[in-house]
């Protein structure tokens, strides 16, 4: 059973769109939704440097293009199970048939210009904790006030909050993490200080008319399986401003006996949690047009019929 996954902010890398551009149609995908939202996709995704594409506002429309680019790429592809990391739940709600890919880059837009109005009231970030105990970890971040926004699994927490939070979970790392490694993030995504971004998210979403997900489509919420194409939506809005339970969603792969797992552009970050927390399941990162071979090989031994 194939898993399509679509990676979060922070995957992103300048000049990472370049070589899928040169694919048949590709150029011509990407200007129709640059038109449609507003931001010239191809000049961020080939030319910009890292602190244009770290802007939130720019970053999370690119990494849901760079993701249905690639995966359109791929051909005709019946994943088991779609889910995204954080933005990337936008991207698996279009493989899902929840959005449409314009609507979805749409509301996405929408979501990063909302999510770097938030982060410019109080200057804050995300730092990923390596190693140690979630048991041990968490506590130990509340109690510096930060939050465990993403909890990834395979020993992976990111923590966020202000600056000086950070710089205080620097020098007081909880027993058992081996490093603290500042996020390429311009805000504390998924915690209380994103908050006035989900009102204007809930009144973008309350334009749309999503459809029931046609694959099963994992949430970011609790690891479950959505089955209701509002629901999906609500939980987009919603996830915002909570924590990012990814752990979850891979134990619910296992559940339902995922053997194969494919990361769309730019992959790397969810393969490699994969191969930590999932032994025995095949995993491919689209990084480059290189990727597709191995990762039709991929669909071929694994896909649903």
């Amino acid at each position: 059973m194939l898993v399509l996954v679509a990676p979060g902010q922070g995957a992103q890398t300048p000049g990472f769109l370049t070589p899928w551009l040169e694919l048949p149609g590709a150029a011509d995908r990407i200007a129709a939704w640059s038109d449609a939202i507003g931001l010239d996709l191809a000049h961020y995704g080939t030319k910009a440097d890292a602190e244009e594409i770290r802007d939130t506002a720019v970053a999370q429309p690119l990494l849901v293009a760079a993701g249905l680019l690639s995966a359109s790429a791929l051909g005709d592809v019946s994943p088991g199970v779609v889910a995204g990391h954080s933005v990337g739940e936008f991207t698996a709600a279009a493989f899902a048939g929840v959005l449409d890919d314009t609507a979805a880059l749409r509301l996405v837009r929408t979501r990063g210009l909302a999510m770097a109005d938030a982060a410019a009231i109080t200057a804050t970030g995300m730092s990923a904790l390596l190693g140690g105990d979630p048991e041990v970890t968490v506590p130990h971040l509340e109690k510096l006030g930060l939050t465990a926004a993403n909890v990834n699994g395979a020993g992976q927490i990111v923590a966020a909050g202000t600056l000086e939070q950070l710089a205080a979970l620097e020098a007081d790392k909880p027993e058992g993490v081996r490093r603290v490694v500042a996020l390429k993030v311009a805000g504390a995504f998924h915690t209380h200080h994103m908050a006035p971004a989900v009102a204007r998210l809930e009144e973008a979403a309350a334009q749309l008319s999503p459809a029931a997900p046609t694959t099963r489509y994992v949430s970011n919420k609790d690891g479950q399986v959505v089955t209701d194409g509002a629901e999906v939506v609500a939980r987009l809005v919603g996830q915002v401003a909570n924590p990012v339970r990814w752990d979850l969603c891979m134990e619910t792969f296992q559940a339902l006996g995922a053997t194969a797992l494919i990361e769309v552009c730019p992959g790397g970050t969810l393969t490699g949690l994969a191969k930590r927390a999932l032994p025995g399941v095949a995993t491919v990162a689209l990084k480059t047009p290189d990727d597709l071979d191995a990762a039709r090989t991929l669909i071929a031994e694994h896909a649903a019929v």
